[in-house]
């Protein structure tokens, strides 16, 4: 008997040994089920690659859905990729884009619940992803293949082995560890040459905010909560305050059934995440442990508690009390906060404002690297910061803008990506980027390079843009802004392709919440300005003559045959067959088709190789 009891000892500490030594074996690991994280997991698995998404919570979505920020910020006419995907989910369940257009601040809101449950319907019809929830990253280490990181899967502990980690959490908790270089705070006006940025660096950053969801329960209920410890009705005196910033008119504008219904959901539902004398509060828990974010964030979530009580003491609204059927908590809150800002990665091209103000003017043309795209303002919440400089970012006008992949590319780090907010952007354009749109194609953007990486058998800096940009653009994604040129136009791919060239630009302007790029697809263009396009590219084209006037075919055929002598200029001419004066796009469909060179290969700095 004891012979036996030593041998089944034996067994069950060598079987327990054999599973710690071996891993679980991934291509793509994404740690964190965000709103980047879930994109990310969904563009690399529809690529062909066994991906895992490892999620602390219940849920998919984050911002979306676990912290409750379901009120879409930009990019209503730019529904690109997953994001456009994703919104066409939410019109089918909701019955068309009427039916969220619910409140004010947005064009499509929802209740969060729904969003999990849309992204787990999306990730679910995906063969190579599986996600685990209640999951948590423990430990990460570098090796000759890639990374091994310890998992705590509901209190048992898993080696995870992939060839490529996506960092999708919320603060960006994996930078330090695996010894990237990053930034929090603001930036100094010396180190990304932004008139707007302070003289000196700082550690300040944006507001954050315990989101709540109510609901109507209807005009006889009283759903008032007990009364929060430190409730000061002082605090929220001008919650009722609607007079928008970007009128630059200081005047009160005092509305409490506007400021209510600004993020009025579906079913009689609203999402609470107002700014001036509401529930944002000033935290910096990003270099916080785990313990000591949880108790800073009480505080934020007795804030919004707060605030529930004066909307409905103060302000009426008894009858809205906080939904029992959207976040499984005992407080009824979301399961995360909304962070706005996150530790910034220095990546291998970092995204400042000239670049987004001015792109086609800069030494290094970043926008030939875009694959994310996004129209919102630069937005910045420093209500409740004291000591945040004062920076009226209302003035910041952008037109709308790309983001370089390489923002996504750690410098000096190999075999990972960033994703979510934690990019290489600046401090001030972070407050453009940070918007739920951007962040999606964030995600589509870094699923997309892990998967490339991963069948390459390379690290992500040394992939051909154009190969990531081409896939990109073959899953609906937009390479630059352009407000004018859909998907479902027959020149789309080529407009997106040339566009990134810089032989045709936009036009971008700042235009209230949702800026804009025109590319003008149906203008003309003249002989000249194809002509110094094209000059980028072709040196051969330097000695052509060409005047102001109106481009035509026989003019362009020309141009054709001198870069490559061997395309037949009559033919290219007989093949047309459109007005005597060519379109921007036709233009653009035709230099696509005959010269290709978007193939022409770029380094993520946007230089021809």
């Amino acid at each position: 008997m004891k012979i036996y009891l030593v041998f089944i000892s034996l067994f069950f500490t060598c079987l327990i040994h054999a599973e710690g030594a071996s891993p679980v074996r991934v291509d793509v690991l994404i740690v964190g089920g965000g709103a980047s994280g879930t994109t990310a997991a969904i563009q690399a698995s529809r690529l062909g690659v066994k991906t895992l998404v490892i999620e602390e919570t219940q849920w998919l979505g984050g911002m979306l859905t676990a912290a409750g920020v379901s009120a879409i910020d930009g990019n209503h006419q730019m529904p690109a990729g997953l994001w456009g995907e994703f919104r066409s989910h939410l019109y089918k369940y909701y019955g068309g884009p009427a039916a969220v257009e619910t409140g004010w601040v947005s064009n499509t809101l929802f209740e969060p619940s729904v969003g999990n449950k849309i992204l787990k319907s999306m990730i679910a019809a995906e063969k190579n992803v599986e996600v685990w929830y209640s999951a948590q990253w423990k430990k990460i280490t570098k090796t000759a293949q890639g990374w091994e990181v310890e998992v705590d899967k509901k209190g048992k502990k898993i080696l995870v082995s992939a060839r490529i980690v996506i960092d999708a959490t919320e603060l960006g908790d994996l930078l330090p560890v695996v010894g990237a270089s990053y930034k929090i705070g603001m930036d100094s006006r010396q180190d990304t040459k932004e008139e707007y940025a302070p003289e000196k660096a700082n550690d300040i950053i944006q507001d954050l905010t315990y989101v709540a969801v109510l609901k109507d329960y209807g005009p006889g209920a009283d759903k008032t909560i007990r009364r929060p410890k430190g409730y000061d009705p002082k605090v929220f005196e001008h919650a009722c305050d609607v007079a928008d910033p970007a009128s630059h008119d200081n005047t009160p504008k005092i509305d409490c059934s506007q400021m209510i219904t600004y993020g009025k959901l579906p079913n009689g539902k609203y999402m609470i995440n107002w700014p001036k004398d509401g529930n944002d509060i000033y935290l910096n828990i990003i270099e916080k442990s785990p313990e000591e974010r949880k108790k800073a964030l009480q505080e934020a979530k007795d804030h919004t508690l707060r605030f529930i009580y004066h909307l409905q003491t103060v302000l009426g609204f008894k009858h809205l009390g906080l939904a029992d059927d959207e976040f499984d908590t005992a407080d009824k809150l979301p399961f995360i906060p909304y962070h706005r800002e996150s530790r910034r990665v220095t990546g291998i091209a970092a995204l400042t404002l000239p670049y987004v103000q001015k792109p086609y003017e800069q030494e290094i043309p970043l926008y030939r690297t875009g694959g994310i795209v996004g129209d919102y303002t630069i937005d910045h919440h420093h209500l409740k910061n004291p000591e945040a400089p004062k920076i009226d970012f209302v003035k910041i006008k952008v037109p709308s803008y790309n983001v370089p992949l390489g923002a996504l590319i750690p410098a000096g780090v190999d075999n990972f990506i960033v994703a979510e907010k934690s990019i290489s952007v600046s401090n001030i354009v972070a407050g453009a980027t940070r918007l739920q749109p951007v962040v999606l194609g964030i995600g589509q953007a870094a699923g997309a390079l892990a998967a490339l990486a991963v069948k390459a058998d390379r690290s992500p800096q040394n992939l051909e843009v154009r190969a990531v940009q081409q896939t990109l653009l073959d899953h609906d994604a937009y390479l630059l802004p352009f407000i004018d040129v859909k998907p479902q136009d027959s020149y789309f791919e080529a407009v997106q392709r040339i566009g990134a060239t810089g032989i045709l630009k936009g036009k971008g302007i700042a235009y209230k919440w949702a800026n804009q790029t025109w590319f003008y697809p149906e203008h003309r263009i003249s002989e000249y300005d194809l002509t110094e396009g094209l000059r980028t590219y072709y040196p051969q084209l330097r000695d052509v003559q060409a005047s102001g006037k109106d481009l035509e075919i026989d003019f362009l055929a020309t141009l054709i045959q001198r870069v490559d002598p061997k395309k037949d200029k009559e033919e290219i001419i007989n093949a047309y067959s459109g007005n005597k004066y060519l379109t921007r796009a036709e233009a653009a469909v035709l230099i696509d088709q005959y010269l290709n060179p978007f193939a022409q290969n770029i380094d993520f700095q946007g230089r021809l190789k």
